[in-house]
Formats: C-alpha cells, sequence, structure tokens
C-alpha cells in the first residue's frame, strides 16, 4: 500500500520500539537519513535502532560513531533509502514479509513493504526531513548533519541533474540549525581514506572506453579489496566518476560480490537513461543513477552491459 508522509508519521507514532534498515554499503544518504529518522524518534521518547548488513564507510563515522542501540523486539520495522528489499544485504530474507514500513526515493521501488512511502525525491533525507517536520520534532544540530549529508550525497554536492529549488532549500535550512557544511563536504568530498586511494590506483588501471569512447567501464574484483583494504563501502566516488572522464555519456562500475555475482552500478549523462538500462538487465533506480546484478561470468557480464549500452546510445543519436 502507498501512502504518504502523514500517514507514515502517525505508523512511526503508534509504535514504542522501532527498528531502521538501511541498504547494504550505506552510502550518505543512506545513514543521514536513517540517522536523521532515529534521532528525531528518540526525541519522543521511543526506543530506536540502526541495523546495516554493512559497516558505513569511514567517512561517515562522525555521524555514527557516538550512538549505541538497544537490543529489543520491534514493533515496527522501517526500511529508509532502500528500493529493493534485496538491497538489505546477504541477510535479507530474513526481513521477507516483516517490513512495515519503507521511505524511498526510487521509482523502481518492488513495495515490498507492507506500506511505502515513495516520492521521486534527489534523495530519502529530503523526505525525512519532511517527516521529522510532521511529527513536530525540532532539528538540532545533529539532526541537521544527518539531512545535510544525505541531500549532498546523493546530488554530488548539489552538482548532479537531480538538484531542484526543495534540495537547496533544505540544505539552507539545515545550515541553519548551525551545522559545518565546510567540515562535512571536506569529509565527504575532499577526503580519501589512504585504503580508498591504493583501491582507486588499481580501478583506474581496468578503465574501458567503448562506443567511440561515449560508454567507460571499470572493474572492481575482491582481489582489489583484498590488496587495499578498502571497504565495499568506499567505492562510491568510483561511480561518480565512471561519467566524468569527456565525452562520457554511460559510466559503469562492475563490482565483483562475495559470491562470485556482480554488482553493477551505471551513471549516464542526458539524454541517456540508466534506469531503462539496467531496467532491461532486472534493475533499476533513477535517470541518471541506476543499478542491476549478475550472475555470470565478468566476460559474460560485460557482453550483457555492452548490448544494452550499446542500444541505447543508438537510440539516442
Amino acid at each position: 500500500m502507498r501512502i504518504d508522509k502523514k500517514q507514515f508519521a502517525k505508523r512511526l507514532m503508534q509504535s514504542d520500539f522501532i527498528q531502521i534498515l538501511m541498504h547494504e554499503q550505506p552510502d550518505g544518504d543512506a545513514v543521514g537519513s536513517a540517522y536523521a529518522l532515529f534521532a528525531a524518534l528518540e526525541k519522543l521518547n521511543k526506543t530506536i535502532r540502526v541495523d546495516c548488513f554493512d559497516e558505513p564507510p569511514k567517512n561517515l563515522r562522525f555521524i555514527t560513531k557516538a550512538v549505541r542501540f538497544q537490543e529489543f523486539e520491534p514493533q515496527l520495522t522501517v526500511a529508509v533509502d532502500v528500493a529493493d528489499i534485496k538491497l538489505l544485504g546477504d541477510n535479507w530474507r530474513d526481513y521477507e514479509g516483516k517490513i512495515d514500513l519503507c521511505l524511498d526515493h526510487h521509482t523502481s521501488n518492488t513495495f515490498y513493504a507492507d506500506s511505502t512511502y515513495l516520492e521521486d525525491r534527489a534523495a530519502a533525507s529530503e523526505m525525512v526531513y519532511e517527516v521529522i517536520n510532521e511529527l513536530g520534532v525540532t532539528i538540532d544540530e545533529y539532526i541537521a548533519s544527518c539531512i545535510y549529508v544525505g541531500v549532498s550525497t546523493d546530488t554530488g554536492c548539489f552538482r548532479y541533474p537531480n538538484t531542484t529549488s526543495d534540495t537547496l532549500r533544505i540544505a539552507a535550512d539545515m545550515m541553519d540549525k548551525g551545522i559545518d557544511a565546510q567540515a562535512i563536504n571536506k569529509a565527504m568530498f575532499e577526503t580519501k581514506t589512504k585504503s580508498f586511494v591504493k583501491l582507486e590506483k588499481l580501478v583506474n588501471e581496468t578503465l574501458e572506453l567503448h562506443f567511440d569512447e561515449r560508454c567507460a567501464i571499470y572493474t572492481i574484483t575482491r582481489k582489489m579489496f583484498d590488496k587495499s583494504g578498502a571497504l565495499e563501502s568506499e567505492c562510491h566516488p568510483i561511480t561518480a566518476a565512471s561519467r566524468q572522464i569527456e565525452g562520457v555519456l554511460v559510466g559503469v562500475v562492475i563490482k565483483e560480490q562475495k559470491d562470485g555475482t556482480f554488482n553493477i552500478s551505471v551513471r549516464t549523462n542526458n539524454p541517456l537513461n540508466a534506469s531503462a538500462i539496467c531496467s532491461k538487465l532486472g534493475g533499476g533506480g533513477h535517470k541518471n543513477a541506476a543499478g542491476c546484478e549478475l550472475v555470470s561470468s565478468l566476460s559474460e557480464t560485460k557482453a550483457a552491459l555492452l548490448k544494452v549500452i550499446g542500444d541505447a546510445l543508438n537510440e539516442a543519436v
């Protein structure tokens, strides 16, 4: 069932023990939206915890490091920024049929939850901001930092085409709450861990250009993670960089999973549609950012991707 923000807030108010779920390999929007909602509900004397299959990347631990959660049996389980239940991680089956609410901004959402608050927004954190206001909770500096991290991450620090005037107004409101936006921007967009730098060097050597250099493909293997010491959640900057090469309309990152399958992240520049490309391979997402998963060899994975991308490029001419 699809619900709006008022109904979503009402459901939250009706429960005292609430579990919040994030997707695997959480990014800034997942962490920001989940922890902002956690902190807001805690102000209402709810007992809350945030669960995720993977630990957050190092540059987001300024949000999570001081937070300790209680163990309890949840009355309500809420997923934020999760388009498909399988994105919760390898243990996703533990939650099958048990997710009461979902807050999401991906139009490819599979409506796996009992009730879903879905809008086509730049970031899930924008929606959390509105839910918190609906709850009547005053946004303090910590909550404001979480929301700012979320909206800035999913818009590439307000550079991506999904950035709207609402996004900028929310960011400005968070700055008015006293956050150190400069410090957050530096941590999120201008600082690289040593392990990521090692991984980035290895990944750059895999670059392939196809279709008159309009398509760029990077590959990340398990050996690269082992050699660099980087976490999977540190890969997001590589995904963003795939479409930043001059003349590239489609940027792809193929990431080998622990079980040998491949996670595919696609980023496009106009007029290409990343969601349309990934939907032909069983995935989905946004117009300029989407993903899918393929169970095949690396060569077969690349062949399937190149076929769909080639068709998309031909249609765009």
